[in-house]
């Protein structure tokens, strides 16, 4: 990472920053840059320098804010129309800490409207493009993000991961993605999806880039109840010796390039002298059911605060109170929040709270046992992140079951809360980047990002 000193200056990283987002702009990465910010923190920064006082560990490193992040610089729209114009009164806790330490955000990112999607498609200002294939995705939701660093733009973005909306772009575009363990990050000053879901996490292209953010923001947020008590700087590397592979995959199911990348690496570890573990966890198969339930349902929870009143996009089109929040609900939702607000309110609704929302909470209990029976026999999990390489353009936005099975191995972390590790495997015939990914236990996440060296 570069970092501003005496030679080479803040601002010279952010013009350089900025220059190459104009460069790549029909990637559509941005919803907004923030060139006239950047310039005064960089500058500031390197008074700070010329005065031999302390500009901190990130200083003059630009960077790209995921948008559904709060800070004072442009419209935190989530890349929703319903939040179109909404200026922030606080800035999120990560990024307070980000900037704390130097780092200057360039500008904020494009993604699926609130973080709804696999394929950053569902954005209300259109798709952003797959770093190596313009007719290809960027994968979702976090698209944006992985982009910028995947065409060296920035040194590293933020992203949220819910169902593996860092890990799978990252994964898509060739770089690191990584998903900390639930509460590590403050979640205070990003707007809410999945709350018991969601976790905060980076793109980079070292795994020593990422050990330095996470050392960064991690720790416990007063003003986010779930964060964990700090860990992350004191918890011991630990000694690996045994790796897993879950034999319960179907193979028919996950893209024979991908099948090969996850075998070479596996040849790798085991000619270092790594035991290759395999493992049987056939509660996995349901993960993605359960995940489909429970995320709506948090989901349509989350969303029920926009209503045009507050702050935001508000319909012309209304006559009263009610149809004030129907229409504006109507012509500022993507028809995938509608989707996931109505399957959500579904499973919580009386008659079928019991049926689907209480089943699906029991099987997430079950999926945390597995994986905690699973560490019992290996340190870490190496399995690909998802089923397939960045697909087309189009080829699935119009079928949302498709859509959503391409979470099939992302989403069980999410449901036990643990750590994951996007990391480059090379590329298929077509050009089309392939990742794989890395699963610890719970705060494991210092020595998975150590471990992840091991692969490179």
């Amino acid at each position: 990472m570069k970092i501003a000193n005496k030679t080479v200056s803040a601002t010279r990283l952010v013009k350089d920053a900025l220059a190459k987002a104009k460069e790549f702009s029909d990637y559509n990465i941005f919803t907004f840059l923030n060139e006239d910010g950047a310039l005064k923190k960089a500058a500031e920064i390197d008074e700070k320098i010329a005065r031999g006082e302390d500009a901190g560990r990130l200083a003059g490193v630009p960077y790209v804010l995921k948008d559904n992040f709060l800070s004072p610089e442009g419209d935190t729209t989530a890349s929703a129309h319903i939040l179109e114009g909404m200026a922030s009164p606080i800035t999120a806790t990560a990024v307070e800490k980000l900037e704390r330490e130097g780092a200057i955000m360039i500008g904020r990112a494009n993604l699926d409207a609130f973080a709804h999607g696999s394929s950053t498609e569902n954005s209300y200002y259109g798709p952003t493009l797959n770093a190596y294939d313009k007719n290809r995705v960027a994968g979702g939701s976090s698209g944006g993000s992985a982009v910028a660093v995947a065409l060296d733009i920035v040194e590293f973005a933020t992203g949220t991961d819910t169902g593996g909306s860092i890990r799978q772009p990252a994964s898509f575009n060739g770089i690191y993605g990584f998903k900390p363990t639930y509460g590590t990050i403050s979640r205070y000053g990003v707007v809410a999806m999945s709350s018991s879901l969601d976790c905060i996490g980076f793109f980079t292209k070292t795994p020593e880039d990422m050990d330095l953010l996470m050392s960064v923001t991690s720790g416990q947020d007063p003003k986010d109840l779930t964060t964990l008590p700090d860990y992350y700087d004191s918890s011991e590397v630990k000694k690996v010796k045994k790796i897993g592979v879950i034999k319960d995959f179907d193979n028919d199911v996950v893209d024979a390039e991908i099948r090969e990348a996850l075998v070479k690496k596996l040849d790798i570890l085991r000619g270092r002298g790594y035991e290759i573990v395999e493992l049987d966890m056939p509660i996995l198969k349901y993960a993605l059911a359960a995940y489909y339930i429970i995320q709506p349902a948090e989901v349509a929870s989350n969303l029920s605060r926009y209503d045009g009143i507050r702050y935001g996009f508000r319909s012309n089109n209304s006559a009263g109170l009610d149809e004030l929040y129907n229409n504006t609900r109507n012509e500022g939702f993507m028809a995938e929040n509608k989707r996931r607000v109505m399957i959500g309110n579904f499973v919580l609704s009386s008659g079928f709270y019991d049926a689907y929302f209480l089943k699906a909470a029991k099987t997430r209990t079950l999926i945390v046992e597995e994986y905690n029976k699973a560490f019992e026999k290996c340190d870490f999990i190496l399995t690909p992140v998802s089923p397939n390489p960045a697909f087309r353009l189009g080829e699935k936005v119009n079928d949302p079951v498709a859509m959503y099975l391409e979470d099939l191995m992302s989403v069980p972390l999410n449901l036990a809360g643990i750590p994951g590790l996007a990391i480059p495997a090379g590329f298929n015939k077509d050009g089309v980047a392939l990742g794989l990914q890395l699963v610890g236990p719970r705060r494991s996440d210092k020595s998975l990002i150590e471990f992840s060296k091991e692969l490179i």
